[in-house]
């Protein structure tokens, strides 16, 4: 790290900074906060999709229990053909969004295939498109974790590190100048005083 200067110049500069630092600690604080809001947000979806997993399970496997028979594929009844995602930029942070997922459903002849496939297909689909929120959740949840760890360690840069650094090299400059005033005034008296006495002494 470079000396610090010991000037007046030196001294406009650091409280220059220093109020940089304060004009920029609150829009971070914001930033922070609002990061923080929308992470708990991911969080509540995240766990709203791993819910309707859990629930969806549940509704087949109670609705339909013959799909326990092992002699029953239904491995490529459906399959996704398009998933439809984009991307939104929140403070920042590009978060994936799925807009809808395409789907393909095998065909299959009603003699050859038992009454309940036509609601096995409904399930499967539902499942399908809630396993891809799923990972969108979850995504998106990591992406705002990382993006609210960063705002908050240059909140703290600047908190805990940056203003109080600041702050102490104003309070060394502005000791400094006052010693060399204080020094200099002293200085300018002496030398007052030992012209006055050489005016005196002279013939």
């Amino acid at each position: 790290m470079s000396r610090l200067s010991l000037t007046k110049a030196s001294l406009s500069r650091q409280k220059g900074l220093l109020k940089t630092y304060h004009d920029v600690l609150p829009s971070l604080d914001l930033k922070r906060r609002q990061l923080s809001a929308e992470r708990e947000a991911a969080r509540q979806q995240l766990e709203e999709a791993r819910t309707r997993a859990a629930a969806i399970e549940a509704e087949v496997g109670k609705s339909c229990p013959m799909l326990a028979h092992e002699r029953i594929d239904l491995s490529d009844l459906v399959t996704i053909t398009a998933v439809h995602q984009q991307e939104e930029n929140l403070m920042g942070t590009r978060l994936p969004k799925l807009q809808g997922v395409d789907f393909r459903v095998a065909d299959y002849g009603l003699l050859s295939r038992p009454f309940w496939v036509d609601a096995v297909v409904g399930w499967l689909q539902e499942a399908l498109r809630n396993q891809l929120q799923l990972q969108v959740a979850e995504q998106r949840l990591e992406l705002l974790r990382q993006a609210e760890r960063k705002v908050t360690q240059r909140f703290n840069l600047f908190d805990r590190v940056l203003i109080p650094r600041t702050r102490s090299n104003i309070r060394q400059i502005t000791i400094y100048l006052a010693d060399a005033e204080r020094a200099g005034v002293v200085n300018s008296k002496i030398a007052k005083r030992k012209k006055q006495r050489q005016t005196a002494v002279a013939p």
